[in-house]
């Protein structure tokens, strides 16, 4: 059993834990491509236990409350969507969202609030002028490097987290894009390569499809000369804006 604590910085919703981040923290004790569900609100700043269980998955608890379970998984998805970094920079100027309009001001990887190397800044936005794609640069700060010198794992997998989730507003047959609050239910990641701080990323986001109050989108993050990073495929939950918030369950 290990302790883990979301420190305040990892947010998404104000009081508890960016989703992508979560993931990227339980997913460490999982050899190669992992899978994480989300059950709770990720609570910041509390001593949570990740806990290995018989069948080989592992847990994130609060007590006796399930925040998280994870197991490996296999990560391929039906296409690749790519930009160039100057494409990727473009596309941050068409964001669906603007910054007096974010729903999240302060979330640590989307939240405009926040300071440059503080949050991860990542503002996707439709690439080319469609809906059908997002993208957006990320150059990684220094202070997200882990003890070997890359980029720790875990920001990988925020970074490929809010633009799946406003992927998922975007509809590929309209072009329309919806502004319906959204939490993660589920991520899946696999790393191919971890980048250096300050090296040019590109990450690409596009929504493949919906089932109710489920909608699903893939995403990729790609060094700048075209080298694949890493690649996701999530599930987010539609829910009421009170819940996105925290305030009601």
């Amino acid at each position: 059993m290990t302790k883990i604590i979301i420190d305040k910085r990892f947010c998404g919703p104000p009081n508890s834990g960016n989703g992508g981040y979560v993931c990227g923290r339980l997913a460490r004790h999982i050899p190669g491509a992992a899978e994480i569900t989300l059950r709770a609100p990720p609570p910041l700043d509390t001593p949570l236990d990740a806990v290995a269980t018989d069948d080989g998955a592992w847990q994130l608890r609060d007590g006796d409350k399930i925040v998280a379970t994870g197991r490996p998984a296999s990560v391929e998805l039906a296409r690749v969507e790519t930009a160039s970094f100057e494409e990727a920079c473009a596309a941050e100027l068409l964001t669906p969202v603007k910054p007096h309009e974010h729903p999240l001001p302060t979330c640590f990887v989307c939240g405009p609030a926040r300071a440059k190397g503080d949050g991860l800044r990542i503002f996707a936005g439709s690439l080319r002028g469609h809906n059908a794609v997002l993208a957006a640069s990320w150059t990684p700060d220094k202070n997200l490097a882990a003890d070997d010198g890359l980029v720790a794992p875990e920001f990988l997998w925020s970074a490929l987290d809010c633009p799946t989730g406003f992927a998922c507003n975007c509809d590929p047959q309209t072009g329309s894009f919806d502004r319906t609050p959204l939490l993660l239910g589920r991520m899946s990641v696999r790393i191919e390569a971890r980048p250096r701080p300050d090296d040019r990323c590109v990450i690409t986001a596009w929504p493949t499809a919906r089932d109710g109050r489920k909608r699903m989108a893939d995403a990729a993050v790609h060094d700048r000369v075209g080298k694949l990073l890493a690649v996701a495929r999530t599930t987010w939950i539609a829910v009421e804006r009170e819940v996105q918030l925290g305030r009601r369950s």
